[in-house]
C-alpha cells in the first residue's frame, strides 16, 4: 500500500473518532431512561423510615444514575446491529457511524464498575450488589438474550427498569422493605403495557431487525387483549402506597385518575384495530402511560421532601 494510501486510511481512522461529540456519549447513556430511573430510585431512597444525610444520597442518587447510564451504553454497543435496521434507532450514535463499537463497550464497561464502586463507598455493599445485578440483568438477561428469543422479553426484562427504588431504598437503609417492592411492582406491571402499545405502531421495524416482539409474534389482537389486562392490575397496584399507608390521599386521588385514564386508553387500543386510528390510539396510550408513571413518582417525592403537604392529606 502506498504512503498516499496510508494517510488517507489514517486520516479518515481520524476522521470518523472525531465525529463522536460529548453529545453523542451522553445519548449513549439513554437520558431518558435515565431521568426515569432517577425519579423511582429518588422515591425509594425517600419512603425510608430515616431520612438519609443530603451528601450520602445525592452521591448514591448520581451512582444509580450513572448505573443507569452504563447499562444503556452497553445495550446500545450490542445492539448496535439491529438499531441500524430500524427508523427511530438508526440515528444513534453507533449504528450512525460517530461512535465505535469498541468506544461505547469500553466507556460502559467504566461507568458500570465506577458505578457500583462509588455506591459502596456512599452507601453499603447491599446497595451496590443489586446495581451490579441490575446492570448485568438488562445487559445479559435481557439485551443478549431475552430480547431476542422471546415475545416474552419486555415482561421479564422490565424488572431491570424496576429494581431503583429498592436499589434506592437499600441505600437508605440496607434492607428491603415491603413498601419498596410495591414500588417495583408499579413499575414492573407498568411496562408492558407501556412498551407494547409502541411496538403495535413499531412492528414493521422490529419485524425487520427479527425481533420477537408481541405483536410481531403473537398477533396484534393478542397485544391489545394483553395490554388491556396489565392495565387493569396495573391500576388498583398503582394506589397501594395509599392504602398502605406511605402516601397522602393526595397521591391516592392522582392513581386513581390516573389508572382510570389509563384503562380508558387501554380500551381505546383493544377496541381500535384498523386504520390510522389504531396507531393513533396505541400513542396516545403510549404518552399517557408516561404521564401517569411520572406523576406517582413526583407525588411521592413531594411529598416526602414537603411533609406538609402529605401530612394535610392523611
Amino acid at each position: 500500500m502506498s504512503f498516499a494510501g496510508d494517510q488517507n486510511q489514517v486520516l479518515s481512522g481520524t476522521a470518523r473518532i472525531s465525529l463522536a461529540e460529548p453529545k453523542d456519549y451522553f445519548a449513549l447513556l439513554k437520558p431518558r431512561v435515565m431521568q426515569l430511573v432517577v425519579l423511582t430510585a429518588l422515591a425509594g431512597l425517600l419512603i425510608a423510615p430515616n431520612p438519609v444525610h443530603p451528601v450520602i444520597g445525592f452521591v448514591s442518587i448520581l451512582a444509580i444514575a450513572v448505573g443507569a447510564g452504563a447499562s444503556g451504553a452497553l445495550n446500545m454497543w450490542y445492539d448496535a446491529d439491529v438499531d441500524a435496521l430500524m427508523t427511530r434507532t438508526r440515528v444513534r450514535p453507533i449504528p450512525s457511524g460517530r461512535i465505535e463499537p469498541g468506544e461505547a463497550l469500553a466507556f460502559g464497561l467504566t461507568l458500570s464498575i465506577f458505578s457500583v464502586l462509588t455506591l459502596w463507598l456512599a452507601a453499603n455493599w447491599q446497595s451496590a450488589a443489586l446495581l451490579a445485578f441490575t446492570i448485568f440483568f438488562y445487559v445479559v438477561v435481557y439485551t443478549m438474550w431475552l430480547k431476542r428469543w422471546t415475545p416474552q422479553n419486555i415482561v421479564i426484562g422490565g424488572a431491570a427498569g424496576a429494581f431503583p427504588p429498592v436499589v434506592g431504598y437499600l441505600a437508605a437503609t440496607g434492607t428491603v422493605s415491603v413498601e419498596s417492592l410495591v414500588l417495583f411492582a408499579i413499575i414492573f406491571i407498568w411496562t408492558p403495557p407501556h412498551f407494547w402499545a409502541l411496538a403495535l405502531v413499531k412492528s414493521a421495524e422490529y419485524e425487520r431487525a427479527g425481533l420477537p416482539m408481541m405483536p410481531n409474534v403473537k398477533g396484534p389482537d393478542r397485544t391489545r387483549l394483553e395490554i388491556l389486562l396489565y392495565t387493569l392490575v396495573l391500576a388498583p397496584v398503582g394506589c397501594l402506597p395509599w392504602i398502605m399507608g406511605f402516601a397522602s390521599l393526595v397521591y391516592g386521588l392522582v392513581a386513581m385518575v390516573g389508572g382510570a385514564a389509563m384503562v380508558y386508553y387501554a380500551v381505546q387500543v383493544f377496541q381500535t384495530r384498523e386504520g390510522d386510528e389504531a396507531n393513533k390510539s396505541s400513542m396516545r396510550l403510549f404518552g399517557v402511560s408516561i404521564l401517569y408513571l411520572f406523576a406517582l413518582f413526583i407525588d411521592i417525592i413531594v411529598e416526602r421532601c414537603i411533609p406538609i403537604f402529605g401530612g394535610m392529606f392523611k
